[in-house]
């Protein structure tokens, strides 16, 4: 376990089940207070922080829409100002998926897909990196996705928002390093959450997996915490793939 930084806020978005869950508890083990944020899904948040607090962490809840930047900034300056804590961790795990083909998906479902998954960072992005800047430090993980790095048939929203994640976490990472922020993406394969489940090639696919299995939330919620600690000071603007190596960097 890592030192202690009870003083300090981890946000992680969509915290109520999967990578999001698994990086709010890995997180609290690492000593961070944890906003546990969730939209619809209150019951799975509130189980988040239940073992949070059974594991000897600490945090609370706070819910907003992601695509709501009102919401966002009023939801966050409450929690702040309640729990008299700056936030120093950004984790953008928050997403949906509607897949569907081109030639038959509706505006509706490529802009809610859109909104929720590339616009939801960047207003949460923009209201952090004002308070980090002032405190010349402070550490964002975007949550990406291996169809945003190689295109997916049936994904054309998914994988464009992910690749604009990806993009947007480029572009800002080379706006604030100097002011000693790092910016950083985590972009997984199959990894076993309700996201994928359902899937029917998910036996083909695992087949083409080198290491052989379908990752685990735990795989990628350690990803995100080397990313958030101190033998992560020298690297900013990266895409780590958690993919088994399904695609090669």
């Amino acid at each position: 376990m890592q030192e202690k930084k009870s003083a300090e806020i981890a946000i992680v978005t969509g915290a109520s089940s999967g990578i999001g869950r698994a990086t709010a508890l890995r997180l609290a083990k690492d000593g961070y207070f944890i906003c546990v944020h969730y939209n619809q899904n209150k019951k799975g948040a509130e189980s988040t922080l239940a073992a949070i607090k059974e594991g000897g962490g600490d945090g609370d809840l706070l819910q907003f829409d992601v695509k709501d930047p009102k919401a966002i900034d009023a939801g966050l300056e409450r929690f702040t100002k309640l729990h008299q804590r700056a936030i120093s961790i950004l984790i953008n795990n928050a997403g949906i998926r509607t897949d569907g083909l081109l030639g038959l998906m509706s505006d509706e479902n490529f802009d809610d897909v859109m909104k929720t998954n590339t616009y939801g960072p960047f207003y949460l992005m923009r209201w952090c990196i004002r308070k980090m800047i002032s405190k010349r430090a402070g550490t964002i993980v975007n949550i990406s996705s291996l169809a945003g790095q190689i295109g997916n048939a049936g994904q054309i929203n998914y994988s464009a928002s992910k690749a604009a994640l990806i993009a947007m976490t480029r572009s800002l990472s080379l706006e604030v390093g100097s002011r000693g922020i790092r910016v950083n993406a985590v972009a997984p394969g199959l990894i076993e959450t309700e996201m994928i489940s359902g899937t029917s090639v998910l036996e083909e696919l695992k087949s083409r997996i080198p290491l052989g299995r379908i990752g685990s939330t735990d795989d990628v919620a350690g990803c995100v915490s080397f990313l958030c600690s101190k033998d992560s000071s020298y690297i900013t603007g990266q895409t780590i793939s958690v993919n088994g190596g399904l695609n090669p960097s």
